[in-house]
């Protein structure tokens, strides 16, 4: 019931192709994933023309474009992503996109999806946290380049907006790409989780696979990485995504964890159950013990097994008359 949700997330290494976004759902469903997340946006209502690729776009994907002109080839239709909904459904992962602008948002609507997300670059756009906050449906905020105060800005318009508390997840991220280990600061998730009082999770740009392990340890209820078929790929995020292998090894590894954290409650398991009364002790007679002879350090001791009285009493019972004959090593 509380598993981990684990996001592959595509992102644009679909490279614009309608085709190889359907290669990427089957390969990221076969690995394991249980949510393929896509972006949904309009070229033309999310950057202006002439605006330059960031730093990583740059070493990715080379110098001989704008950052407009990167994004309109990375652009899948409106009926593309029609038939990118039903091929998940049809193979059953389930389908998640964030919508970048407001034409966009209002398009991803009639999918139902469970969640609405809110990237990194997008947590100081108050036009589209009003909005996404106004359906109140359960939403996931990424926090990458961010402070506490405006990470607290955010969730505050969130929820002024009509988002209720409990249905936001908040994502600790770093937005470099790909993220150095040092810079990984995971410790923020219990921040997160101590301030603002909701569920979190993270959403990762290293090249490991166990930083998510880490997260999950921390108590992380989301894990997104991003996910190609091939490094080599040209496009913004493949050199920084896992392969399908990789990929299967991480949520190998996150379910693992799942499994060792168990539960909060400190009880012996199922399985310890059975070896206690071989590993405990009981009370006994350390000598041949006369019925109503006192019990004392000299004639009682604790050895195993541990199916008679708990060694706890042991001094409880000093000094008590013993009601019947016992022979050495008889449980008393």
């Amino acid at each position: 019931m509380n598993k981990i949700k684990i996001i592959a997330e595509i992102g644009p290494n679909h490279n614009g192709k309608l085709s190889l976004a359907k290669k990427l759902i089957l390969s990221a469903q076969k690995a394991g994933a249980d949510y393929v997340k896509f972006q949904t946006f309009l070229t033309e209502d999310v950057i202006t023309e002439k605006v330059k690729k960031a730093n990583y776009q740059i070493r990715n994907s080379g110098t001989n474009e704008t950052q407009f002109q990167m994004l309109e080839k990375l652009q899948l239709s409106f009926s593309d992503f029609h038939k990118i909904h039903n091929f998940c459904k049809k193979i059953k992962i389930k389908f998640l996109t964030t919508a970048f602008d407001l034409k966009s948002l209002q398009f991803v609507k009639p999918f139902n999806m469970d969640y609405y997300k809110i990237p990194s670059g997008e947590i100081t756009n108050a036009i589209l946290l009003k909005k996404i906050g106004s359906f109140n449906k359960k939403t996931i905020l990424s926090t990458g380049m961010s402070t506490l105060i405006e990470v607290s800005n955010a969730v505050k318009l969130l929820i002024k907006s009509g988002l209720s508390r409990k249905k936001l997840t908040i994502l600790h991220c770093n937005s470099d790409y790909p993220t150095n280990l040092n810079d990984v600061n995971m410790n923020v998730l219990k921040t997160l989780s101590k301030y603002f009082k909701v569920d979190v999770g993270y959403s990762d740009h290293t090249m490991s696979i166990n930083v998510p392990v880490v997260a999950a340890a921390l108590g992380a209820t989301i894990i997104e990485k991003h996910f190609t078929l091939d490094r080599n790929m040209s496009g913004p995020d493949h050199k920084m995504s896992l392969e399908p292998n990789e990929f299967e090894k991480m949520v190998l590894n996150i379910r693992d964890a799942e499994l060792i954290l168990g539960k909060s409650k400190k009880e012996p398991t199922k399985s310890e159950l059975k070896n206690i009364k071989f590993v405990r002790r009981s009370i006994v007679a350390q000598k041949n013990i006369k019925k109503g002879e006192k019990f004392t350090i000299k004639n009682i001791s604790v050895k195993r097994p541990g199916t008679g009285i708990n060694p706890m009493k042991f001094f409880e019972n000093l000094n008590k008359r013993s009601k019947k004959n016992y022979l050495k090593d008889e449980l008393i």
